[in-house]
């Protein structure tokens, strides 16, 4: 049996749920957006908590930038770099072990972390910029620069840069996307954390 759904949300949305306080969790319908699979919790993530027949342990709200969360008897519990069956599985083990008698615990994911890229140069309106909250792994580079305001009327679309920050320093990427089709993909997945800059025009 699972989880309530939650009030005011569409039933669309997998969701890691427990069947015993053992068990592992199966997907489950309650409201948010749709977590790939083996999806891990990261520091920001919105997510949702509800124990089936405890309506006063039902909780929803984002991780702290440590990754944690408030959980009603629980306190601040740390779920980031967790999946959302291991989610369940720490807050039944919980639960279980001092609170309740075979909890039937739901984690919904209901929102990404906040992810944001940065523009520079020949846009209209440059500087830090969220992504959609649907865009788990990136954005296309056209998109991008849509989020911008576009580009300015003396932009160079074929000189475009990327920096990337990775553990053995940054990358930088050369783009023309000038050759990239409107609403076909350009080819170049912008991910958070990268630093566009369009270049202006050289005449």
């Amino acid at each position: 049996m699972l989880a309530q759904t939650l009030p005011g949300t569409a039933a669309s949305q997998p969701a890691a749920t427990s069947t015993s306080p053992a068990a592992a969790s199966a997907p489950a319908s309650t409201g948010g957006v749709s977590a790939p699979a083996g999806y891990i919790l990261s520091p920001t993530d919105g997510v949702a908590i509800e124990v089936f027949g405890e309506d006063d342990l039902r909780t929803s709200g984002r991780l702290n930038p440590e990754g944690n969360l408030s959980v009603p008897l629980l306190g601040s519990i740390h779920l980031a770099g967790l999946t959302l069956t291991q989610a369940v599985s720490k807050l039944t083990e919980l639960y279980s072990r001092d609170y309740l008698v075979s909890p039937k615990v739901n984690v919904t994911l209901l929102s990404y972390a906040k992810r944001r890229f940065s523009i520079l140069g020949q846009v209209n309106r440059p500087g830090s910029i969220e992504m959609p909250e649907t865009s788990e792994e990136g954005i296309d580079l056209l998109e991008a620069i849509a989020l911008a305001g576009g580009y300015t009327r003396i932009a160079s679309p074929e000189r475009i840069t990327v920096r990337r920050q990775n553990a053995s320093g940054d990358q930088i990427f050369k783009v023309n996307a000038k050759r990239f089709t409107k609403g076909k993909g350009g080819g170049f997945l912008v991910k958070p954390g990268d630093t566009i800059t369009v270049g202006e025009s050289i005449f």
